[in-house]
């Protein structure tokens, strides 16, 4: 018996079946599911985040940066974002305004708002971020500029 458990799945099937897997694999992409190809947490350059809840026109994830991290300054078409500090210190950009959001304090990102977060200072930022429309998923990134070249 093979038995590989990791946060958010688990896998038991005999030694002789294990193969089995990427049928398995394959069946998820048929149906466009992200579990396909996306671990519940995913990691990036400037550090993670995680998918802790999904609904139709919802999604609600941690977000941990890396001192010295920053992500994209980006927008989205299809949603708007809700981020909380919960530790750290963050440096906010939407649209043609920077502000520091320190912990308990939280930012609005409007639909088609220019924004960014990045980390002033030398402790790790956790945000809570919560994003609301009718499409939450990754592909509805517009890179504008992007420190790692992606």
């Amino acid at each position: 018996m093979v038995v590989i458990a990791q946060q958010g799945a688990v896998l038991v099937a005999s030694r002789g079946k294990s193969e089995r897997v990427k049928d398995f694999v394959a069946l998820l992409r048929t149906k466009n599911l992200p579990e396909a190809d996306e671990h519940i947490r995913m990691y990036r350059p400037w550090g993670w985040y995680q998918r802790i809840d999904l609904g139709p026109c919802f999604q609600v994830k941690p977000v941990y940066v890396k001192p010295g991290g920053r992500l994209s300054l980006q927008k989205h078409y299809h949603r708007a974002q809700h981020w909380i500090v919960v530790k750290g210190m963050a440096e906010v950009t939407i649209d043609e305004k920077v502000r520091v959001l320190h912990e308990n304090e939280a930012a609005q990102i409007p639909i088609g708002s220019v924004h960014r977060l990045a980390i002033p200072g030398r402790i790790p930022l956790e945000i809570i971020e919560v994003q609301v429309g009718s499409y939450t998923g990754e592909d509805d990134i517009v890179r504008i500029e992007d420190s790692y070249g992606r």
